[in-house]
């Protein structure tokens, strides 16, 4: 696969918010030099983060702790079904930043996105799961070979299923990978298309409750459950988008550990937010809880296990160095973790 393939693969994904970032929101250059006062200081108030988000994520988790009351500066949503678009996105300008699996970032790093990895947590990995149908022969993941298995191509579960299938004796060319995104997947899923589905919370709370599945592997002892804060590297040289950044991270990691105390407050708010069952809410909403790590070289290690992974499944073009793509600077936020 070619570099130019691959971006274009992305960017396809990814026009309709370069269509809305064209009209203009108000975070541009201009308005960022605005922010800086004569004293070099910051003016928050002048200044507005574009962050992509998606289904159940940063907005509405930020919102249910409390942590969108009283920002100082402005801020943009846009919606993505899953993170390889996201950050194509963030790569195109459309964005300043947005969270992700582990895998979105290696892709983009591959395809030469100007992107870096800012933040982290490590999610619970029993929503990380290999869906079937609940009456499916498939018992083992030996069993997927030659199956069609939906799957979003460069997220998380794409790696977790590369994994799955390792460990089986399996490559991608033993079965039929469907890249599809986790709506249509889920369409298909329910119709028969699929004969498996890799896929994460909540939709594989979604593929359990509404289309009857069944979790054949979850992540445990195949994949990390990486949550990464990924900025766009023209950000990260804009001082005033760097002070709101660094705000917007501190309440992002103090609704995290919200989240992880209060599971019924979250899932309450997830379920409104997916149009999921309550209860299946709050089972996802358990099945993720997060430990805050650091962007540190344990973090980069073992990115760098998936961009070799996908360099060796020739699913990238060539060699990504993961360290490229990190930035430490955030290291030093502290939050309360009860």
């Amino acid at each position: 696969m070619t570099i130019r393939r691959l971006r274009t693969l992305l960017a396809g994904a990814a026009a309709f918010v370069l269509t809305a970032a064209a009209a203009g929101c108000g975070g541009g250059a201009d308005a960022s030099n605005a922010a800086i006062r004569p004293d070099g200081s910051v003016d928050l108030s002048r200044v507005t983060l574009r962050i992509g988000d998606q289904k159940g994520g940063q907005q509405a988790l930020l919102g249910a702790a409390g942590e969108l009351k009283n920002l100082p500066y402005k801020v943009t949503w846009n919606q993505f079904t899953s993170g390889p678009p996201l950050l194509e996105a963030v790569h195109a300008g459309a964005l300043d930043f947005g969270a992700v699996g582990n895998t979105p970032p290696v892709f983009a790093a591959a395809a030469g996105s100007k992107i870096k990895i800012v933040a982290a947590a490590d999610i619970g990995l029993t929503g990380q799961a290999v869906l079937v149908p609940k009456d499916s022969p498939i018992r083992t993941p030996a069993d997927l070979k030659g199956r069609r298995i939906g799957v979003a191509k460069g997220s998380s579960a794409h790696y977790h299923l590369l994994t799955v299938l390792k460990k089986a004796g399996l490559g991608f060319k033993d079965v039929q990978p469907q890249y599809l995104a986790p709506p249509d997947a889920m369409a298909a899923l329910s119709r028969g298309g699929l004969d498996a589905w890799a896929i994460w919370d909540p939709y594989t709370a979604q593929g359990q409750t509404q289309a009857g599945a069944r979790i054949l592997v979850d992540g445990r002892g195949y994949t990390t459950g990486y949550n990464l804060v990924v900025a766009a590297e023209k950000a990260l040289e804009d001082k005033a988008k760097v002070a709101a950044l660094r705000d917007y991270l501190t309440r992002q990691r103090r609704a995290l550990v919200w989240a992880n105390a209060n599971v019924k407050g979250w899932g309450a708010v997830w379920s409104r937010d997916t149009g999921l069952p309550v209860a299946v809410a709050e089972e996802a909403a358990r099945r993720r809880a997060a430990r805050l790590i650091k962007v540190d070289d344990t973090l980069v290690r073992n990115e760098q296990l998936v961009a070799d992974a996908f360099r060796d499944e020739k699913l990238i073009p060539g060699s990504v160095d993961i360290g490229r793509f990190v930035d430490r600077r955030f290291n030093d936020i502290e939050v309360e973790v009860k």
